[in-house]
C-alpha cells in the first residue's frame, strides 16, 4: 500500500482517542465471569517482559539511527511497536477479568489502612508519581508513535526525525516506568 501522499491523520486520531478511553472504560465495568483457561495472574509479569524488551528495542534503535543503520533501525521499531500492541492486547484482557491490586494492601482487602499506609511510607508518592507520569504519557505517546511512524513510513525524514526527538524519550519512559511500577506493585498481587 503507498502511504506516500495518504492523510492518516483521522484515522490516528481515531485510535489514539479509542486506546486511552478503552483503557478508562475498563476500570468502571464490571469484571465478566470469564475463564481463559490460564491463570491471568501471570499477565502482570508478561507485561513487565514486553516493557522491557522494549526498552531495550528502543535502546537498539537509537544505536542503529546514530550510527546510519536505516533498516536495522526500522525493523526495531516494527518490532518495538508489534510488542507494545500484544502488550496493549494483554493489559486490556488482564484488567477487564483481574481485581484491583492496590500499592501498599498487605492482606488484600482492598482497603489501605493506617498500618499498610505507615509501612509504605514515603514509597507511597514515589510510585503514585510513577503510576500516574506514566499512564499520562502512555495515553500521549499513542499518536506520538503512530505519526513517527507514518513519517518514516512516508520517507518525510525531516519531520520523522523531528517528532521522534519527542517520541522516543517518551516512549522510553513508558516502556521503563512499566517495568518500575510492576516492581512495586508485585508484592500486591493476590
Amino acid at each position: 500500500m503507498e502511504i506516500k501522499n495518504k492523510n492518516l491523520n483521522t484515522p490516528i486520531a481515531i485510535v489514539s482517542i479509542a486506546i486511552p478511553s478503552l483503557v478508562a472504560l475498563l476500570f468502571f465495568l464490571p469484571k465478566p465471569e470469564m475463564h481463559p483457561g490460564f491463570d491471568i495472574r501471570i499477565l502482570p509479569l508478561f507485561h513487565a517482559i514486553l516493557n522491557s524488551a522494549t526498552a531495550v528495542l528502543l535502546l537498539a534503535s537509537l544505536y542503529f539511527i546514530k550510527n546510519g543503520q536505516v533498516k536495522a533501525h526500522k525493523t526495531i521499531n516494527l518490532i518495538a511497536v508489534g510488542l507494545s500492541a500484544i502488550f496493549l492486547l494483554s493489559y486490556v484482557t488482564y484488567h477487564a477479568m483481574a481485581p484491583e491490586t492496590r500499592f501498599g494492601d498487605l492482606n488484600h482487602d482492598g482497603v489501605l489502612d493506617a498500618t499498610e499506609k505507615a509501612a509504605l511510607g514515603g514509597v507511597r508518592y514515589i510510585y503514585y508519581f510513577l503510576l500516574l507520569t506514566h499512564i499520562v504519557l502512555a495515553g500521549i505517546v499513542v499518536p506520538l508513535v503512530l505519526f513517527t511512524l507514518l513519517r518514516g513510513f512516508q520517507n518525510d525524514i525531516p519531520r520523522h526525525r523531528k517528532i521522534a526527538r519527542i517520541t522516543w524519550p517518551i516512549w522510553f519512559y513508558v516502556a521503563i516506568t512499566g517495568v518500575i511500577v510492576y516492581i512495586m506493585i508485585s508484592p500486591y498481587y493476590h
